[in-house]
């Protein structure tokens, strides 16, 4: 999938959508890539000199990730319930490509969860196991 494909199955928007392709395997695995520009309004600030992205954006490229595995998304609202074992190992910097791979581990109603990783240039550098519920939208 592309970016306007993309566009069909999250609600997320300019700045905000952190993903540039994502495959769907047969084993109902995701992955997904973004490559950081380095005019992105998170690294305006952090940090002035030295860009690095920050770790709550690599937390939401890999959630964005996740939700294209959700077939009933297009109507609802992906929101954050929980992030556990989030763990940073490297950083991510302008001109790295990020790779998330994510996998769905259960799904409970209006609540998803999943984990995943994000690597460049061959490194993690973070990895989530996390959690959202899909909220309908309100006509």
């Amino acid at each position: 999938m592309n970016r306007e494909e993309i566009k069909k199955l999250l609600p997320h928007r300019e700045p905000m959508l952190l993903l540039d392709e994502v495959e769907l395997s047969e084993s109902g695995e995701s992955v997904a890539k973004y490559t950081v520009r380095g005019d992105e309004f998170f690294l305006q600030g952090h940090f002035p000199g030295n860009p690095i992205v920050p770790g709550v954006i690599q937390c939401e490229m890999i959630a964005q990730a996740a939700v294209a595995l959700i077939p009933d998304v297009s109507n609802a609202t992906p929101m954050y319930t929980g992030l556990n074992n989030v763990k940073f190992k490297n950083p991510l910097l302008p001109g790295d490509t990020a790779v998330m791979t994510v996998t769905l581990t259960a799904r409970k109603g209006i609540f998803v969860f999943a984990k995943g990783t994000l690597k460049a240039n061959g490194k993690l550098c973070t990895s989530a196991e996390f959690s959202f519920a899909i909220v309908p939208k309100q006509a």
